[in-house]
């Protein structure tokens, strides 16, 4: 910063300082005598002008020491930046840094989120990859030992694993839309034991072939919900209640409500979650033991379930106890307006 625009800056005191000096000077020369009040206004001008200029000068320099400090911090930059920055010499300057910090902290922030944003899409991708590679590499291991087996038995087989697939591209594609869920939502009434008996019939074969008892009550429970993205949520608990049930084993549904929610609760006789593992269920990339020792495991199921389901308003809770059972409960509350709802979120 040059003096020029320094004098740019102190632009209204100047015309404040002319302004007080015209009048000073007026009234001095009304007051008295015409040579003694000219000779009065000389004086009395010239002294505030060389007050006023070494206020100006000086000014100048303590405010370029400033300005200097400030220039090499930002010649520098980095991400100390702020840090470096010299003390404010005035509570305007003190503000302007202030500012400067926080802006500095939620940019900080900001770049932290898409960088563990971008680690978790990493992690996704590839443990999304190595889950997929198992049922493709199935399929290729059926190919090659197919000699002298039945044409149906393959063919069922290839169903399996391609099933296998669609469930992972599903579930990629869920995670992939998550974000712009906003734009892509219907509220509607929603019949749960329908949308759980098409769940039921999605994973028939594995109940077949595990030979896994389904009961539900035969109750009409109705909620306001997004049939599909709700129904993706079902499937996701049902498939992971599959997963960790064994051969001849439960999966029942139950209805409640209350003053407050409706409740549809999918209970499986699995080999349940240990208790320090519960907390940490919805959490993303968590697979837990089971999920480590029973079979390979993403850990995106019950996230992307949780999320979705805070998305359209519900939430889902979750009860277990190691080698006999677990118990998952969609909570509805009873909300009168929906649309006022999500016009908040």
């Amino acid at each position: 910063m040059n003096f020029s625009h320094y004098l740019m800056d102190k632009r209204y005191f100047g015309m404040l300082y002319a302004a007080l000096m015209l009048f000073v000077s007026v009234i001095l020369y009304i007051s008295g005598s015409a040579n003694s009040s000219a000779s009065n206004v000389v004086y009395v001008n010239t002294v505030c002008f060389v007050l006023a200029a070494l206020y100006i000068v000086t000014g100048y320099f303590y405010r370029k020491m400033f300005l200097r400090e400030l220039t090499v911090v930002i010649d520098q930059g980095g991400d100390t930046m702020v840090a470096a920055l010299p003390a404010p010499q005035n509570a305007e300057q003190a503000l302007y840094l202030q500012l400067i910090a926080k802006l500095q902290r939620e940019h900080s922030q900001q770049m932290q989120q898409l960088v563990n944003e971008k680690r978790d899409h990493q992690d996704f991708i590839m443990s999304w990859i190595h889950e997929v590679k198992l049922p493709i590499a199935a399929s290729r291991l059926l190919i090659s030992n197919s000699g002298g087996k039945d044409v149906d038995f393959i063919v069922d087989k290839f169903e399996d694993e391609l099933g296998k697939i669609d469930g992972c591209v599903e579930q990629a594609l869920y995670y992939s839309r998550i974000d712009s869920f906003s734009r892509d939502y219907f509220i509607n009434e929603v019949q749960l034991g329908q949308l759980m008996k098409d769940s039921v019939k999605k994973y028939a074969k594995l109940f077949i072939n595990k030979h896994i008892r389904f009961v539900m009550e035969e109750t009409r429970c109705e909620v306001q919900s997004d049939s599909k993205w709700l129904a993706f949520i079902i499937d996701q608990i049902t498939a992971n209640s599959l997963k960790y049930t064994k051969e001849g084993g439960q999966l029942s549904v139950s209805f409640e409500e209350d003053g407050k929610e409706k409740r549809m609760t999918i209970t499986d006789t699995g080999i349940g979650i240990a208790s320090e593992d519960l907390s940490r269920v919805f959490e993303k990339g968590f697979t837990g033991a089971n999920g480590r020792t029973q079979s390979k495991s993403t850990g995106m199921g019950l996230y992307l379930a949780k999320q979705l389901a805070l998305k359209l308003g519900h939430d889902l809770s979750i009860q277990s106890e190691e080698g006999r059972f677990t118990k998952l409960t969609i909570h509805f509350p009873k909300i009168r307006n929906y649309n006022e709802w999500y016009g908040n979120i």
